[in-house]
């Protein structure tokens, strides 16, 4: 999954799936906060959370839940874990930016019978 280019999923939905396997926490619009083990996101921002303890928008209402599906629609704002700091997809940021979005070497390159028949006959051309 790339998170540079065009029609391409964004910075926030990738990190998002970076945080999968993590614990994370969820505020909703009803004032709802979610702690659990992130199981699944979706590129909408739906999220599919394990092993969930629901604090209500009231005082001292708490609930645990063995599983909890949240619509993206319905999240305020989410806190993911901190090591997500050093993931991979921004040293992927970094290179876009410093080569103007030239993919990094090998990635991209053209490859199978057509490319090395076109290859050749630019090399012949030299």
């Amino acid at each position: 999954m790339s998170v540079v280019g065009n029609n391409r999923v964004g910075i926030p939905i990738v990190l998002l799936h970076d945080a999968e396997g993590a614990v994370v926490t969820v505020e909703t619009k009803r004032g709802e906060l979610i702690r659990g083990l992130l199981f699944e996101a979706e590129d909408m921002m739906n999220l599919y959370l394990k092993k969930a303890v629901v604090l209500g928008p009231k005082p001292g209402a708490k609930r645990i839940v063995d599983q909890i599906y949240v619509r993206g629609t319905e999240i305020v704002f989410i806190v993911l874990p901190e090591m997500l700091r050093h993931a991979p997809m921004f040293n992927r940021i970094k290179h876009w930016r410093k080569h103007g979005g030239a993919p990094p070497e090998g990635v991209g390159a053209a490859v199978g019978q057509a490319a090395a028949i076109l290859r050749k006959a630019s090399e012949r051309r030299r």
